[in-house]
């Protein structure tokens, strides 16, 4: 049997045919046709005017700092629950985060402690440059409040989309919210161009300022001229031919990883102390991954962290990935430094959450594998 992914690529023939025209076109240099309609149907799906294409999503954030005027000095508020691409570039504009944690439905920032932060901030005159908001696992964020609190206070919002293409809340489309957003295409997303990430805005001089600093802030001369430092940012276009591929079958991923979620919710509803995340009414994941959490402790006295480590451990000895959710920036020793606001909710997550393979390209054979094996060890454990 071969190894079950979290979530693997899932290239098909229509990958081939755009990859291959760019290597016959001699399109593989840092632009080309393939770029610019991956660009330009990038800017639709995520509901923007512009999209500007670069080599990860962490180059994409690292631009939308920049932009949002981030600098040495100034502190940056950031959703804690996440990977470290959300944070780092932070720090890469010499700037602080101050982590927020999450609340309890959409596992992302909780909007409550954002309005306590900023409102105890600004009677002391120390509002931060800007709020980094991620989508964690493909659900929106509480946007509707989020985005009045942070209008309030007038500080950026830069939406962390990386998981969220093809996801929906009722304010929007994942990528459609702040002043400009960030998407990604690493090799586990729910499409990808081997690499890369982009900058969505509807802002024209933002994606303009992007795409210049993306290519090493080159000014327009016959020769390399150069006033400012910029970087080698930009996604080529033969990764782009690739993405543009994925990009068109979009609805079709998501809808296949909704399915895998439902079975997944099938099998868990026969057990006592363990669920799914579902998204509140009104909202659509992509369910980028689908992950679960043990709430209860089970008949033979084994915590909800135990329950969580040894389904886990079941699950790969049948050679199928599966691992905790994030551990929360917060408690990362890189961040000891670094204020959070806190209400334990990441931190309880992280001790009892699980991601659950969801790959769009997993086969039924696959799905029905990892069942027969979750359901053998909860049986067994109950």
């Amino acid at each position: 049997m071969s190894r079950i992914f979290l979530s693997a690529p899932d290239v098909r023939h229509l990958e081939r045919e755009y990859v291959m025209d760019a290597i016959d076109s001699n399109w593989v240099a840092p632009a080309g046709p393939h770029l610019d309609a991956f660009e330009k149907d990038l800017a639709e799906a995520s509901g923007r005017a512009h999209a500007v294409a670069v080599a990860s999503g962490t180059a994409a954030l690292h631009l939308a700092l920049l932009q949002a005027g981030v600098g040495p000095g100034d502190e940056v508020l950031c959703s804690s629950l996440t990977f470290i691409g959300s944070a780092s570039p932070i720090l890469y504009c010499g700037a602080t985060p101050v982590f927020i944690d999450s609340e309890p439905d959409t596992w992302n920032m909780d909007p409550d402690l954002l309005r306590s932060e900023l409102e105890r901030r600004a009677a002391s005159s120390t509002l931060p440059k800007a709020a980094v908001v991620v989508d964690l696992y493909g659900m929106c964020a509480q946007y509707a409040t989020i985005m009045a609190t942070l209008a309030e206070f007038n500080i950026a919002l830069i939406e962390d989309a990386a998981e969220a293409l093809g996801a929906r809340c009722p304010s929007g489309v994942g990528g459609s919210f702040g002043e400009s957003a960030i998407l990604s295409f690493n090799g586990n997303k729910i499409i990808t161009s081997s690499g890369g990430g982009a900058l969505v805005t509807d802002d024209p001089a933002i994606a303009e300022r992007a795409r210049y600093l993306a290519t090493q802030a080159r000014q327009p001369a016959v020769h390399y001229e150069h006033t400012e430092i910029g970087y080698n940012y930009r996604l080529s276009n033969i990764c782009a031919a690739l993405g543009l591929a994925q990009l068109h079958t979009l609805g079709d991923r998501v809808k296949r990883r909704r399915e895998i979620h439902g079975r997944y919710r099938a099998v868990l509803a026969d057990f006592d102390g363990v669920a799914l995340t579902e998204a509140p009414p009104g909202w659509e994941a992509n369910y980028w991954l689908t992950c679960a959490t043990f709430t209860e402790a089970n008949s033979r006295g084994e915590s909800p962290q135990e329950r969580r480590d040894n389904l886990i451990s079941a699950l790969g000895a049948e050679d199928i990935e599966s691992r905790p959710v994030w551990k929360p920036m917060h408690m990362q020793p890189v961040f000891s430094e670094c204020s959070v606001v806190e209400n334990g909710v990441g931190e309880r997550l992280f001790e009892t959450g699980l991601c659950l393979p969801t790959g769009s390209g997993m086969t039924d054979d696959d799905i029905d594998r990892i069942e027969e094996s979750m359901r053998a060890h909860l049986e067994q454990t109950a």
